[in-house]
């Protein structure tokens, strides 16, 4: 048994103001909010350690460390699915102690791994890992959630992901200079362990019957076309958040981490200041107005080649980063059903797999012969392109009624 939150039997997207006074910080919210805090600063130790792992000891350049940063989306992009449809059929909590496990794993061999092709194996094994929890936080989090406070939830949930953002790279700078590359990578895997003793005390939080045979899908088809749009948003960020070190020690940015680590910053205080935001505005349009102030940071960036232009560049970058995620999630949570919330979830952050992975590859690929500026320029117009697609779909009326059984 574990700590449960209750959740609201109300239906439909716009509720009275008395759903917005039922109780969000549980003790379970609370709960799972810590234990992604240490998942995702594990992987924020990686995001710092790995592109200079890769073009240090392990000999690559900067399509080698692309491929390092992206390859672990290959395996995700794969399992995701079916971690969706598990996360309906068998709960959540095995698959959040699993794929915590299996991060510290991955994390933990990475200090011995010597040659690229160890790397690749071992971000794999981080891709399995990432498909596991990240697709069964999230359909724990809708569980725990009352639906009128749903993007809310999303903005407070999403702390844990973008303070790993902010802290792991210090973090890893930090154990890198005090004991090598090994230490950062340990440091990582113990933080990774610690997730995983955490979601054994929220328990199970799947309520109901899993969903009958034949609705039994790997893919949640409504969320596809919203999908689309966000995962402009990741396409664009993946390439930002794959460079920005190297990035920094080019333009000569004392300490490398600084960027990164204002960029997590300024996501976690736009996610708590303007954490009801994405409850009071359509989702699609405020998705495409973060996609256009994505696009903007990058291109500030990629402009203004100075410490204090990716300073300010990461804050935009950050301000738009701040409003996609809830806003696109909101969304596609929309389109679902209670017992379509894990394959919701897993087709939802298929869109993750592919932008952070096929991002890095492929912006790399513009990277080694023309410069990590030019790179930038393309997220930024990926971004664009994003936001005019998201435009189109909120005019067709997409996600603006939820399913008569939500709730």
């Amino acid at each position: 048994m574990g700590i449960r939150g209750r959740r609201s039997t109300t239906t439909g997207a716009n509720l009275p103001a008395r759903e917005h006074a039922e109780r969000l910080f549980t003790p379970a919210f609370v709960v799972l909010a810590a234990a992604e805090l240490c998942y995702f600063t594990a992987a924020g130790v990686a995001i710092f350690v790995l592109p200079l792992h890769v073009t240090g000891p392990v000999g690559g350049d900067e399509a080698a460390a692309g491929l390092a940063f992206g390859v672990f989306a290959v395996s995700a992009l794969v399992l995701r699915p079916l971690a969706g449809r598990l996360a309906d059929v068998h709960g959540r909590l095995p698959l959040l102690v699993g794929g915590a496990l299996l991060a510290a794993a991955s994390l933990g061999l990475l200090a011995v791994a010597d040659n690229l092709i160890a790397v690749v194996a071992l971000r794999l094994l981080a891709g399995v890992a990432e498909a596991a929890f990240f697709v069964a936080g999230f359909a724990a989090l809708a569980d725990l959630a009352p639906p009128a406070r749903m993007g809310e939830a999303l903005s407070y949930n999403s702390l844990g992901l973008y303070l790993g953002i902010a802290l792991g790279p210090v973090l890893g700078e930090a154990l890198t200079q005090l004991g090598g590359s090994m230490l950062a990578w340990w440091g990582g895997a113990a933080l990774a362990v610690l997730a995983a003793v955490l979601v054994l005390f929220i328990g199970e939080t799947r309520t109901g019957p899993p969903p009958e045979r034949s609705e039994r899908h790997l893919i949640h088809r409504p969320a596809l076309p919203i999908a689309l749009g966000f995962l402009t948003s990741l396409l664009a960020m993946g390439g930002f958040l794959a460079f920005v070190a190297l990035h920094a020690t080019r333009v000569g940015l004392p300490n490398p981490s600084l960027a990164l680590f204002t960029y997590g910053v300024v996501v976690v205080i736009c996610r708590i200041a303007f954490a009801k935001v994405p409850d009071r505005l359509p989702s699609l349009p405020l998705g495409a107005a973060a996609l256009t102030t994505i696009a903007l940071g990058l291109v500030t960036v990629a402009l203004w080649a100075s410490p204090v232009g990716l300073i300010v560049g990461a804050v935009i970058t950050a301000v738009g980063v701040a409003f996609s995620t809830p806003a696109f999630f909101s969304a596609i949570f929309a389109t679902a059903a209670p017992s379509q919330r894990g394959v919701a979830s897993g087709t939802a952050s298929a869109a993750i797999d592919l932008g952070l992975g096929l991002g890095p590859i492929a912006l790399g690929l513009l990277a080694q012969p023309f410069g990590i500026p030019w790179a930038f320029g393309a997220g930024a117009a990926i971004a664009v392109i994003g936001a005019s697609w998201t435009l189109v779909l909120d005019r067709r009326g997409v996600a603006r009624d939820r399913p008569a059984d939500v709730g």
